[in-house]
């Protein structure tokens, strides 16, 4: 079975419901989930928030958290994670966002880099990655890496 029919069946079995809120990854995650059957037994609903507009008005990221730490950050990832679980009822949310290039990195923040945060009501985690490869690539690899995390998340909430 794979990490994300894993994950699916442990959401089913969990009884708990989930919210997903993505940038760089465009929507992936939320397809690769809804390729599940029965994952309306657990999956509420996921959104695209590419712009940092769209954060601040989908999500309720605020302009404070994105002047401050930018819109690829920890505290971004983590607020788009609540905004998911705020704007779809769900008791997880997952949030992610990153530069899936080829363009738009820096020194400070490359091509490649990628924070994700999972939360429920009382507590989260939350990862930086640096992923190598081209946007696909990069993509791809958020999304395993998000699925890894959510198992790790269920298995110790």
């Amino acid at each position: 079975m794979r990490p994300i029919e894993i994950l699916a069946e442990k959401m089913t079995m969990s009884q708990r419901t989930l919210g997903i809120a993505e940038s760089c990854t465009g929507g992936l995650l939320s397809h690769h989930i809804t390729n599940i059957p029965g994952s309306s037994n657990f999956f509420e609903g996921g959104v695209v928030a590419y712009s940092d507009a769209a954060k601040m008005k989908i999500l309720a990221v605020t302009e404070e958290c994105l002047k401050t730490n930018g819109a690829v950050s920890e505290r971004t990832a983590l607020a788009m994670a609540d905004g998911a679980r705020d704007i779809f009822s769900a008791d997880i949310g997952i949030g992610i966002t990153g530069i899936a290039g080829p363009d738009g990195g820096s020194e400070e923040k490359p091509v490649g880099l990628v924070h994700i945060a999972i939360s429920d009501v009382n507590d989260f985690i939350s990862m930086k990655f640096e992923f190598d490869g081209d946007r696909r690539a990069i993509k791809d690899l958020a999304i395993e890496k998000a699925v890894d995390m959510s198992l790790l998340f269920l298995a110790e909430h």
